[in-house]
């Protein structure tokens, strides 16, 4: 019988248990024999893998961050409205216990969507040039608090970190979400290990591959090379095995118990790191540990001169708020609050409608309330226009992302009067004020 040329990819294990994976060209020979020929593809199968994964992780990111956004919106209205009809009940009322539990659970269901827009990589970022062994340092309380007694904690802080530019709050969020991952991982105690460095990444050392097969899967997350500065967490507990690995940081995945996790703390890190241009790599053995890495890329700029306090004016009201929301029940919420707090507002539901007010109003306006992402304009870019016609006029950000937007990934300078979606009536009146006095 004529023999056919065929092709097959086969996988093959060494003794060291180290995989390869090899695609074997097979052609007949004119004297009757075989020609193998066998070419090593584990690069590339894992660079394919790769590329699938960050596929995935992206599309279920621009998912996450949609419906974090459109939720964020019901919660302001709900969180705003409940503290509304707080104060205005009487400490006695029977249904002022009720209402209490409705802004409790509203409260907890932000702190979900703020960890959906983590992933996604949509947050507002405010960041800082800073040092991470403060921001360590100054966690260290509490982080002694939160894994308890039978976790020894040992933290080994480099001397003279390079500075990095990166949202102080974003750091203690990945620190606090590593160290409670590492802690559940240690149920009968261990030790957690915090250290940091200064370290100078290779282009291909955080490529996924043969030897590194539990790099994140997302090539396109940050610079490739170049001084970064490491913080790496480590613990002594279960481990994992491959295909939890590959898994970890998608949202909503958790091998814990029910009742004790949201599957949304890894997740978050890797949104965080990603958006602030950082790398994150995890490496583990079931049985053996874990230790997450995260490379921070090092900043030549320096830290800025700390300004003066401004004495602050909380609701004195009487000024004029312009407030550019585009969802109706929104913009009804913020006008009710701000008319609580005596100030007088003008509404508008679209740029060009905040535009025409700003340049047709005939009394002062004082202060510009707006969406950091808009239909059609970037909150900024109003802001400067709107500065253009009256620069005397405050501005105050705030955001609950829109995922089809391509500003919704956006960054603010630090001090920038911002607020974060949903908010509650007191919020929103201390943001106003502030930037008012």
């Amino acid at each position: 019988a004529r023999r056919e040329p065929g092709q097959m990819v086969n996988r093959f294990t060494y003794p060291d248990g180290e995989v390869a994976w090899f695609d074997l060209r097979i052609s007949p020979t004119p004297e009757g024999g075989l020609l193998i020929l066998s070419i090593d593809v584990t690069a590339q199968r894992a660079a394919d893998e790769m590329l699938h994964q960050s596929q995935k992780m992206e599309a279920v990111g621009r998912l996450a961050g949609g419906v974090a956004h459109d939720f964020n919106n019901l919660l302001t209205v709900i969180t705003s409205y409940t503290d509304i009809v707080l104060k205005r009940m009487s400490d006695d009322d029977r249904f002022r216990r009720e209402l209490t539990e409705i802004k409790r659970a509203s409260e907890h269901a932000a702190s979900l969507t703020r960890q959906l827009l983590g992933f996604s990589r949509k947050r507002v970022l405010q960041p800082e040039v800073l040092d991470v062994n403060e921001i360590i340092s100054g966690l260290d309380p509490m982080l002694r608090r939160i894994i308890g007694e039978d976790i020894d904690l040992a933290v080994r802080l480099v001397i003279d970190p390079d500075p990095v530019r990166f949202d102080p709050g974003h750091i203690q969020q990945i620190l606090m979400n590593l160290v409670v991952n590492a802690r559940d991982a240690m149920p009968r105690g261990g030790t957690l290990t915090i250290e940091t460095a200064n370290v100078a990444l290779e282009p291909e050392s955080l490529t996924a591959g043969p030897d590194r097969p539990d790099t994140a899967p997302d090539d396109r997350a940050g610079p490739p090379d170049g001084p970064h500065v490491m913080i790496a967490v480590s613990d002594t507990g279960t481990g994992m095995d491959e295909a939890t690995r590959e898994r970890i940081f998608e949202p909503f995945f958790t091998t814990k118990e029910p009742g004790r996790g949201t599957g949304l703390g890894l997740a978050t890190v890797y949104g965080i790191v990603s958006q602030g241009g950082g790398r994150i790599a995890v490496e583990s053995e079931s049985g053996r540990g874990t230790t997450f890495r995260v490379y921070l890329p090092r900043t030549d700029a320096s830290a800025p001169a700390e300004a003066p306090a401004r004495p602050r004016r909380i609701h004195a009201g009487g000024e004029t708020v312009l407030v550019l929301e585009d969802d109706p029940a929104v913009r009804g919420v913020i006008r009710t609050v701000l008319e609580m707090g005596r100030y007088t507002v003008l509404e508008a539901g679209a740029v060009d409608r905040a535009l025409d007010i700003v340049r047709s109003y005939d009394g002062d306006i004082h202060l510009l309330l707006t969406d950091v992402v808009l239909p059609g304009m970037n909150g900024r870019e109003l802001a400067r226009l709107a500065l253009d016609a009256r620069p005397d006029l405050e501005v105050v950000y705030m955001s609950g992302y829109r995922a089809d937007s391509p500003a919704a990934s956006s960054t603010l300078e630090p001090g920038t009067p911002f607020i974060e979606k949903p908010f509650t009536a007191d919020e929103l009146l201390d943001a106003v004020g502030g930037a008012l006095a």
